[in-house]
């Protein structure tokens, strides 16, 4: 158990250094200068050397990524170049937006997949046929569905035409409704595809005619026996899952007017702001680290036969 403990820990280590240097060759790549974007209009002489001297960008690439590592082994995440305040703190005062919209998002795919997989799994070929070719229809719908196009559809409607939702800002539980939906459709169409699969695959497995004998049929058997084969692939697909609620969280963001760590993130790549971008990807690496360890655990729980490998 230590030595799997130990091996996870490393490997986790070995992640967010993968990911931290990946982000700083990449934001580096970026053409322009970084000293010429924070000087912005101003052109008097030696500024622009006075700004490259006050954040170290008149060494080398090589000495900057040394620093970066050094600072980051004492847990310090640098200052933001264009904000001029700690990482940590911007970032803490946008986590909590991201992280009601991402967890709303995604609390509201799994229950539409869930309600819609086991409702119209089997059905493909019985008397409810239409319910199972309706589903796989709006499923690849949503799925294929840009978030943008999706999020200016709900304002057009909801927003613009009928006012029920706010169109932009983060006050109170009706402004994270239009978000949340947007976020979530496309995630919930794969999960929903992905589970009724399962669940189609688990109804042709011997134990089913046990399970049948003994009087229990329809959602008794779906929910009671067969949902536990459903959410293996899910868990599966957590790591995507998170991938994809984060990164489209960016563009959700943008454009309902919210605050949180996709309008930072989308800032400070433009602004070449690179404290903050590293700071965001570390941030990102260990939430997937994190949850892909918690997944792994609940494969423990979900499949008992595992616990006995």
């Amino acid at each position: 158990m230590l030595r799997q403990v130990a091996t996870r820990v490393v490997t986790g280590l070995f992640v967010l250094w993968l990911a931290a240097s990946a982000a700083f060759v990449a934001i580096h790549a970026l053409p322009g200068r970084i000293e010429d974007i924070l000087a912005g209009d101003l052109s008097y002489p030696g500024l622009r050397d006075a700004i490259a001297a006050q954040w170290g960008l008149d060494h080398s690439l090589l000495w900057q990524y040394g620093q970066f590592l050094a600072r980051l082994a004492h847990g310090d995440l640098g200052t933001s170049f264009v904000m001029q305040q700690p990482v940590r703190a911007v970032l803490g005062s946008q986590l909590w937006p991201t992280v009601q919209l991402a967890g709303s998002a995604g609390v509201l795919a799994l229950a539409l997949a869930l309600i819609v997989a086991t409702a119209t799994a089997g059905a493909s070929h019985g008397r409810a046929a239409w319910a199972g070719r309706l589903a796989s229809m709006l499923e690849l719908g949503f799925t294929s569905t840009p978030v943008f196009w999706l999020g200016m559809l709900l304002l057009i409607v909801f927003s613009f035409h009928w006012r029920l939702f706010p169109v932009s800002g983060a006050s109170g539980w009706r402004s994270l409704v239009l978000p949340a939906i947007t976020l979530a459709l496309p995630t919930a169409g794969v999960l929903s595809q992905v589970m009724r699969e399962a669940l189609e695959a688990a109804l042709d497995r011997p134990f089913v005619t046990t399970v049948r004998a003994r009087g229990v049929s329809g959602w008794g058997l779906r929910v009671r026996h067969l949902l536990r084969h459903a959410l293996l692939p899910v868990v599966t697909l957590g790591g995507w899952l998170i991938g994809g609620l984060l990164g489209g969280a960016v563009i959700t963001e943008k454009m309902f007017g919210r605050p949180g760590l996709g309008s930072v993130t989308l800032e400070a790549v433009t602004s070449q702001d690179v404290p903050v971008v590293l700071a965001v990807v570390l941030l990102a690496a260990f939430v997937h680290v994190v949850i892909s360890t918690l997944l792994d655990v609940a494969y423990l729980f979900i499949d008992p036969r595992l616990r006995s490998q």
